[in-house]
């Protein structure tokens, strides 16, 4: 399974959320399986976006496309850094 981990900080959550949201769909048909939202403890505007993708392809194509860019643009996210991963193992303890 492939998976992306997104690392970005933005200028308001309610904002980019609803954008984000607003997004699902062309997430989904880009090939994004599921997904998770965190943010650090000490910092609301500090967000993670874990997903699970079909292909790490995929992933790199939609993220990388000009309409993502706009759309980061859009949601005020400042530098985000995207960390593509392979999964190597996967047990419940």
């Amino acid at each position: 399974m492939e998976y992306v981990l997104i690392i970005h900080e933005v200028e308001d959550y309610a904002a980019w959320k609803k954008i984000f949201d607003d997004a699902a769909l062309i997430r989904k048909s880009a090939g994004e399986l599921s997904f998770q939202v965190l943010k650090l403890d000490n910092n609301p505007n500090k967000i993670i976006h874990f997903s699970k993708w079909s292909s790490i392809s995929n992933a790199k194509a939609f993220f990388e496309s000009e309409k993502l860019v706009e759309i980061r643009k859009q949601a005020g996210v400042k530098a985000p850094e995207f960390i593509y991963l392979e999964q190597l193992e996967e047990d419940v303890l």
